[in-house]
């Protein structure tokens, strides 16, 4: 529905969100999207407000089916809404981001992101909010103190959970490869 209450299109409702989020109070750029979508605090303030004006997690998932990217991030959604940047899929966004983080990471540290990789290509962005740690922690390790020790401690397993999304969000061509 509209803001005026009345029943839209999918067409009139995709052109009404092109229309809401080329806003520079939401994003005026793809750098300034990129930026806000690779911190889970930022991310999460977003999808907030996009809820507040009338675009939830529902409203972008039906997106995602209209515009045949079910296997990619909501990121790539507001992205090709936004500028017309073709979506990838979420394990061509892993794959990209994986050849950078192996050589940045401790091997312990490597195991664990690759674990919330393959998390978060099978289920999307959902698993990298800041209050999904714990459960990813305590899902691999078992042990939760245990697995945080693994990580370097709790501030370092913090560090390396949100500073691994900066990789994944970070434009493909850098990495030579185009959107599939």
């Amino acid at each position: 529905f509209g803001s005026d209450g009345k029943p839209m299109s999918a067409a009139e409702f995709i052109q009404s969100l092109f229309e809401t989020l080329t806003l520079p109070e939401f994003f005026d750029s793809e750098e300034k999207l990129r930026e806000i979508w690779s911190d889970p605090t930022t991310r999460k303030r977003l999808l907030e407000r996009l809820s507040d004006v009338g675009f939830g997690p529902e409203d972008l998932k039906t997106i995602q089916t209209l515009i045949a990217a079910e296997t990619s991030d909501l990121f790539d959604v507001l992205e090709y809404v936004a500028f017309a940047t073709p979506p990838i899929t979420r394990q061509r966004r892993a794959e990209v981001s994986r050849l950078t983080l192996v050589e940045e990471l401790e091997p312990a540290q490597m195991a664990f992101i690759d674990f919330v990789l393959a998390k978060y290509v099978e289920t999307g962005s959902e698993e990298l909010d800041n209050e999904k740690l714990p459960t990813l922690v305590e899902l691999k390790y078992k042990d939760f103190l245990a697995g945080v020790e693994e990580l370097g401690g709790p501030e370092e397993a913090r560090v390396v959970f949100v500073d691994f999304q900066k990789h994944l969000y970070k434009p493909t061509e850098e990495y030579g490869v185009t959107a599939a």
